[in-house]
């Protein structure tokens, strides 16, 4: 699962660097709301990305499981939908990627249920 451990450490990088774009880059250009709503994004990336790298050290401990390989990429789909559409929106006022949102939340909770039923397997 080598890929989930690279996925979570380059996507942990991202977060870091668009958190610091978004405290300097984008304070007085973006309404309170909309910089909330790109932190939300930041916040949110950053804590998946660090589930894909736990996801990755569970992987390397269980082995290849299935549920464990959905629940990386579902983690990763997750990062794109939510977090990204949260940037765009936050930067370009397209309200329509408020829809986009919740499907990466989806994801998001898709992926914690898969990890859990795989620990709930090893019983």
């Amino acid at each position: 699962m080598k890929i989930f451990l690279i996925l979570g450490s380059l996507n942990a990088c991202v977060a870091v660097a668009l958190g610091a774009f978004g405290a300097h880059g984008l304070e007085g250009k973006l309404s309170e709301k909309m910089l909330s709503t790109y932190e939300t994004g930041v916040k949110y990336h950053m804590y998946h990305s660090l589930g894909l790298i736990g996801i990755a050290l569970i992987a390397d401990r269980l082995g290849n499981s299935g549920l464990i390989n959905w629940a990386g990429w579902l983690m990763f789909i997750g990062i794109i939908l939510f977090s990204g559409s949260l940037y765009v929106l936050s930067n370009t006022g397209i309200k329509i990627l408020g829809a986009i949102t919740p499907l990466g939340g989806v994801a998001f909770l898709a992926a914690w249920i898969l990890v859990a039923v795989a620990a709930f397997k090893l019983s």
